[in-house]
């Protein structure tokens, strides 16, 4: 069977400081969409909701506009921007750089989890 969503009616919304994401729930794949104000950083906006160090979500993403840079726990860092797919295991910081708004779509699942409060 073919399923079909509109990221226009997401079936979810998460809104936390500096940014927000919608996702799109199908069979084998949570899609979402990720908006980041310039100042978000993944530290300061997400680890307050996530309750870890760093996040812990697996991306596989593509970015659509704006450029973010992350820093691995082992130091390692990277920066994308529009148009670079790319894959960031979890154990990471996440940060806008510049004055543009930032919007990646992650098709890796990890969507599913992202900016949710860890339960026990």
């Amino acid at each position: 069977m073919i399923e079909v969503k509109s990221i226009d009616k997401p079936d979810e919304r998460r809104d936390f400081p500096m940014g927000h994401l919608e996702v799109c729930n199908l069979t084998g794949l949570t899609f979402g969409v990720a908006t980041f104000e310039p100042g978000w950083r993944w530290s300061a906006s997400v680890k307050p909701i996530a309750g870890t160090e760093s996040c812990e979500v697996h991306h596989n993403g593509f970015v659509a506009k704006g450029r973010l840079r992350f820093r691995m726990d082992d130091g390692t860092e990277a920066e994308i921007g529009p148009g670079e797919v790319f894959v960031a295991p979890p154990g990471h910081d996440a940060w806008v750089v510049g004055d543009e708004s930032v919007i990646v779509f992650d098709f890796a699942g990890g969507a599913a989890d992202y900016a949710k409060a860890k339960t026990a």
